[in-house]
């Protein structure tokens, strides 16, 4: 038999009660719904990319200006995705610093019920 995994959230009293007393960290949540906010901040900067290329290539109606924002729009293209990468890291940093806060939670708890963490209840 596998060994049971800790639960890091107490037993639900009710919502209110669990904002309340912070048994459950909500933080997970609020980081995704952060997460998602941002990385429509980050699009839209990439549609302020996009806009910008075709707004330069439009008024400089040579060759020089359609040459001029092919690599411009590129460069945005690029910087926008390694902004969304890097938004995903630390986002990704948030979650995994409260989960460790969340372990640590239960093991305190299961550590003052007097049960060993990690062995097998039968």
């Amino acid at each position: 038999m596998a060994p049971s995994r800790l639960s890091a959230r107490a037993p639900s009293r009710g919502a209110i009660l669990d904002f309340l007393s912070f048994d459950r960290m909500m933080t997970a949540s609020v980081t995704h719904l952060i997460y998602w906010c941002g990385l429509a901040v980050i699009f839209l900067a990439g549609f302020g990319v996009v806009g910008a290329a075709l707004g330069l290539a439009i008024r400089e109606a040579s060759l020089e200006g359609w040459l001029l924002a092919i690599p411009a729009l590129v460069a945005g293209l690029l910087s926008v995705a390694a902004m969304a990468l890097v938004w995903r890291g630390v986002c990704e940093f948030f979650v995994a610093i409260f989960q460790i806060a969340d372990d640590l939670h239960a093991l305190r708890r299961s550590s003052d019920s007097g049960e060993a963490p990690g062995r097998p209840r039968f």
